[in-house]
């Protein structure tokens, strides 16, 4: 790597790929797109953002004919149906599809929070939470549904607000059939199909099927409450308890369902009602074979077979929604 960057000592193979960072270290951003003004520091992160405003999908998978606005995605993408996973962690021997997975995930080895929040403090495994965070600071949501008008902070929650007009669910599990409007989802559903908890606690030894549950049960041991609501002060671990939280505030149920026309404060509350008219019980209980529409109603029955009452707050949440 024989370009380096005299700010920060990081080195690159190419000259371009230096010139592209150090724009980090200037805040210079050249590109800017003509469409709603923002800027970006390299060319193809302008090509990218374009498409949000043309909808255009150019790069068109030829095995299932999904269409992607980037060629990255694209190849990221193509990965799925061959099956190559060329990226391994040397510590446990997992592989992924690309190499920005690999790196995220060799985060939970090194515990390495290496982007942090000029603004705040806090700090983050990937690049892309941070600028996410950053969103919080400044406002920004600059992704719009051209269908309804609603803005995001970011582009992956475009997407899935997206899935509600299109009803497309892209994700689908080889094992039952069952079909996702997220990647996410779906790894979490397939846990329950091979039982494998990957992420582990290095505290306490508890182990999660995905990343982000695992990151939320670390805020019990630091008791870190980064989402602070601004009307009464009062603090939360993760984002969406503090979304959840302003309803009080505002009185707005903002989730309708278009079966029934009955709105719900929080879109896992209107998932879940959802359910009621499809008649899905997707979550089974593996002792007596009961089925549940959401997994939360699959837990507090387990309690029947355990006698464990381990989410006490659960029933207080559950009359703040009856009173509300």
């Amino acid at each position: 790597r024989a370009h380096k960057c005299l700010d920060c000592g990081k080195s690159f193979f190419t000259k371009s790929a230096l010139v592209k960072h150090q724009a980090i270290h200037i805040g210079e951003k050249p590109h800017k797109c003509l469409d709603c003004g923002k800027s970006f520091t390299d060319r193809t992160n302008l090509v990218n953002h374009q498409a949000i405003h043309t909808g255009l999908r150019a790069h068109k998978c030829l095995d299932c004919g999904k269409s992607y606005f980037r060629k990255s995605a694209l190849v990221k993408h193509q990965a799925i149906h061959i099956g190559e996973k060329p990226h391994k962690c040397l510590d446990c021997g997992k592989s992924f599809t690309d190499k920005s997975n690999l790196v995220n995930h060799q985060a939970i080895h090194t515990g390495l929070r290496a982007h942090k929040c000029l603004d705040c403090g806090k700090s983050y495994f990937r690049k892309s939470a941070l600028v996410k965070h950053q969103a919080i600071h400044i406002g920004e949501k600059p992704h719009k549904c051209l269908d309804c008008g609603k803005s995001f902070t970011d582009k992956s929650s475009l997407v899935r607000h997206r899935a509600l007009h299109t009803g497309e669910r892209p994700h689908k599990c080889l094992e039952c059939g069952k079909s996702f409007i997220q990647r996410s989802h779906l790894v979490y559903h397939q846990a329950l199909h091979t039982g494998k908890r990957p992420h582990k606690c290095l505290d306490c030894g508890k182990s999660f099927t995905d990343k982000s549950t695992l990151v939320k049960h670390q805020a019990i041991h630091t008791g870190e409450k980064p989402h602070k609501c601004l009307d009464c002060g009062k603090s939360f671990t993760e984002r969406s308890n503090l979304v959840k939280h302003q309803v009080i505030h505002t009185g707005v149920r903002a989730h309708k369902c278009l079966d029934c026309g009955k709105s719900f404060f929080t879109k896992s509350a209107l998932v879940k009602h959802q359910a009621i008219h499809i008649g899905e019980k997707p979550h089974k209980c593996l002792d007596c074979g009961k089925s549940f529409t959401d997994r939360s109603s699959l837990v507090r029955h387990q309690a029947i077979h355990t006698g464990a009452r381990p989410h006490k707050l659960l029933g207080v949440w559950e009359n703040f929604h009856k009173k509300v």
